[in-house]
């Protein structure tokens, strides 16, 4: 199995990123799909998550109007379309797969987890 996060980098405030995530070893169209992020010093969190049809999807408050999880079945990815950006949001960006929706907070329920991207929002 397979989930390798890449897009991440350095931006300004207010600049935008794309982070996108192949995944491979497993049927992609049957999870559940989040993003998930963790700062220095910080607990993980739950950013985003897409159920498996996109019929539905989920976002943490503070990026609600400003990220867009979406998915395609067909090429097995999944991707954050992240805009506005704040230093806040300033972390290790991972892709996870699995459990129950929209998913647990901290990522307890996760089966399958990318190595994390790391996205630096600075002046």
């Amino acid at each position: 199995v397979q989930l390798v996060e890449s897009g991440g980098g350095l931006v300004q405030p207010g600049g935008s990123l794309t982070l996108s995530c192949p995944a491979s070893g497993f049927t992609f169209s049957t999870y559940h799909m989040r993003w998930y992020r963790q700062a220095p010093g910080k607990d993980r969190e739950l950013v985003a998550a897409i159920s498996r049809s996109a019929s539905s999807v989920y976002y943490k408050d503070s990026v609600k109007g400003r990220f867009t999880v979406s998915r395609d079945n067909a090429k097995n990815t999944l991707y954050l379309q992240m805009n506005s950006l704040k230093p806040e949001d300033t972390a290790v960006y991972y892709c996870a797969a699995g459990g129950l929706w929209p998913g647990d907070a901290r990522g307890g329920d996760v089966t399958y987890w990318g190595q994390g991207t790391q996205v630096t929002v600075s002046s």
